[in-house]
């Protein structure tokens, strides 16, 4: 663990790294990242810690279920396709069962995603899916409009 409470594998960044998460600039809200492809989690973490957010990133379901038990980000971009004995739909059964937070799910399965999202009775505001491949500039307008706008 490392001083945040974040596994050591998990990575951290910030529009102000010298920020501890529980002692954050009112406005600056956590995004937890879980995406096991490593130039795509750099993209995510460069566009949204450039537009003020927290950004920690893991790379496997493992990594991202103990970084939940340690750390409730007020917003996950979960890819559903990660190498690894935990995938992305178990990773967001056991978010469910820790917290209620807006999921954005990234996968280039469409069709499972939608099934899940109509039959779930959840809203886009709190569960959403973006589709693989996406230009930065749609995470970033999809991200915007889950996050809550008040802290």
């Amino acid at each position: 663990m490392n001083r945040y409470g974040i596994p050591a594998e998990a990575s951290s960044a910030s529009a102000d790294p010298s920020q501890q998460p529980n002692a954050r600039p009112q406005n600056t809200q956590r995004i937890l990242v879980v995406e096991d492809d490593p130039t795509l989690a750099a993209l995510e973490v460069e566009v949204l810690t450039a537009h003020g957010y927290t950004v920690v990133t893991v790379h496997s379901g493992e990594l991202a279920i103990t970084t939940l038990r340690h750390l409730i980000p007020d917003l996950v971009v979960l890819d559903l396709e990660l190498t690894g004995n935990i995938n992305g739909w178990e990773v967001f059964q056991e978010l469910r069962t820790i917290a209620n937070i807006p999921v954005l799910i990234t996968s280039s399965s469409v069709a499972a995603v939608r099934i899940y999202m109509r039959d779930s009775g959840e809203t886009r505001s709190t569960l959403d899916h973006l589709p693989k491949p996406y230009p930065m500039q749609t995470l970033l307008k999809r991200v915007k409009r889950m996050l809550p706008t008040t802290s």
